[in-house]
């Protein structure tokens, strides 16, 4: 085991664990969503707090995992991560002693669990079904590693460790959409085997344009006009 050089930089061995975030989880997923929308050019749309965070990714009583909004922790530490079969998704053991790690907000990332955790990304996903299977799927909302630790191999853990629960429950798919301009990472899902669908667009109702349906007020409308 080699404790990190300086407080930033990681080498030698490195344990990763995919796990159950919680509510202590808030703040850094804060951060991770923030991140996320720089890197994808989306901080206009960035409106997410931490306060409606922990009242919709965990609300008392907790639904059971991958029934719900679920959201998954990627956690490194210079010390043995001990899988935990109640939380932990996946797990991996990295070695660096050939490619040093400087990652300049570890200490800003410690995780709220302690032991020397750091947070280095997070997977954001919950069921949706598919009616032409006739089975329920998973819908991968997000899923983001911090940019020190990409390359690792920590995506594909995280992806895996996802599929894995989705096939492990008798889902019937696993569905996530990717930026067009994103080639490495299109390239990246394809090298999972993953199908990339050009021909389906994403329709979304959002702001004013969902506000105006309140009430139901055209149904309500063309039901009057019917009459």
């Amino acid at each position: 085991m080699a404790a990190p050089a300086n407080p930033t930089t990681f080498s030698g061995e490195v344990w990763a664990e995919l796990r159950l975030a919680d509510a202590r989880d808030v703040p850094h997923i804060h951060r991770l969503i923030h991140q996320m929308a720089e890197f994808e050019l989306l901080t206009d749309l960035f409106a997410a707090t931490q306060e409606l965070l922990t009242s919709t990714l965990f609300p008392s009583p907790a639904p059971p995992p991958f029934t719900s909004f679920t959201a998954l922790i990627l956690d490194v530490s210079t010390d043995p991560l001990v899988p935990d079969p109640a939380s932990t998704i996946a797990s991996r053991r990295l070695d660096l002693s050939a490619s040093p790690l400087a990652d300049p907000e570890a200490a800003g990332f410690a995780s709220p669990r302690g032991g020397g955790r750091v947070t280095a990304g997070f997977v954001i996903c919950f069921p949706n079904y598919s009616t032409f299977l006739s089975k329920p799927g998973l819908y991968i909302e997000d899923i983001f590693v911090r940019a020190p630790w990409r390359r690792r191999g920590l995506g594909r853990m995280m992806l895996s460790g996802v599929a894995g629960r989705a096939a492990e429950l008798g889902m019937g798919r696993v569905e996530w959409v990717v930026l067009d301009w994103n080639k490495n990472a299109i390239d990246f899902y394809e090298g999972m085997g993953a199908d990339v669908l050009p021909q389906w667009r994403i329709c979304r109702l959002t702001g004013a344009a969902l506000d105006k349906y309140k009430g139901n007020q055209e149904a309500a409308a063309d039901g009057k006009a019917a009459e």
